[in-house]
């Protein structure tokens, strides 16, 4: 791990997330100055670099930042996925109203961009981010049963204490025929969810989770967990389905696309 590497990982665990969402905005992009080329792509704000940023919080992650629009690769991975799919990108383009959990920055632009028309239609939320419009927790969302057409929900459910409930409440605010995007960092080497709440020390669950503020780590049970809710829910090996070449150039990673339905 580079200086690069141990810098971002030293900013990611001792500044507040809300100042982080504040100022990572103007910050990020001057050190992507470093990286001109065209060995990268980002799928999403077209920016072109040498290599994408490092990233993590516990392991650095190498190629997996971009440095204009801030995308990790698992947001590059689903943009992708959303505009080349015909289904989702034309349900998209009719701007039903769609809820945006723990909004990612890149995305959220985006979104911004496709609603400019119906900017009511597009809901961000967060517990307590200042780039929300709401703010609850997800545990107990204050809308209305069937009223939402999209759900996008990332990384959220390993943070909160109990995600069965969390995903109650999703599924009880889409409307029937929705659908959602609700990833979650996999450990595909478990076949079942660990979770273990007696272990309170912050920097013994960051050893153990990944992060001091992950309550479990999803094994390949994930999938059934968003059934037992309800959806109809599907996991999506996507970047498996694209040439080496593609997969470096806009550096997807590895992760699975997680979509659930209402039926």
């Amino acid at each position: 791990m580079g200086f690069v590497g141990k810098s971002i990982r030293l900013v990611l665990n001792t500044i507040p997330r809300s100042v982080l969402q504040r100022v990572a905005g103007w910050a990020v992009p001057i050190l992507g100055l470093f990286y001109s080329g065209k060995s990268r792509r980002c799928p999403i704000c077209h920016s072109e670099k040498r290599k994408f940023l490092p990233y993590g919080y516990g392991t650095v992650r190498e190629d997996a930042l971009c440095p204009n629009c801030l995308s990790l690769e698992r947001h590059r991975l689903l943009w992708f996925y959303l505009m080349n799919n015909d289904a989702t990108r034309e349900t998209i383009k009719k701007q039903p109203t769609t809820l945006h959990i723990a909004p990612e920055v890149c995305l959220m632009r985006e979104f911004r961009k496709i609603y400019a028309s119906k900017p009511q239609n597009y809901i961000t939320a967060d517990l307590c981010s200042p780039l929300a419009d709401m703010h609850f927790d997800v545990q107990d969302i204050p809308l209305e049963d069937n009223s939402v057409d999209i759900v996008i929900c990332n990384h959220i459910l390993e943070h909160v204490e109990s995600d069965s409930k969390a995903l109650s409440e999703l599924y009880r605010i889409m409307r029937p025929g929705g659908f959602g995007v609700m990833l979650a960092p996999v450990d595909y080497s478990r076949e079942t969810t660990f979770e273990d709440d007696s272990i309170t020390d912050p920097k013994q669950r960051a050893e153990i989770f990944g992060q001091y503020d992950h309550r479990r780590i999803y094994g390949k049970d994930y999938l059934n967990r968003l059934s037992a809710a309800g959806f109809e829910a599907e996991e999506i090996d996507y970047a498996a389905q694209f040439t080496d070449y593609v997969r470096t150039l806009y550096s997807f990673g590895c992760d699975h696309l997680y979509i659930v339905r209402k039926g």
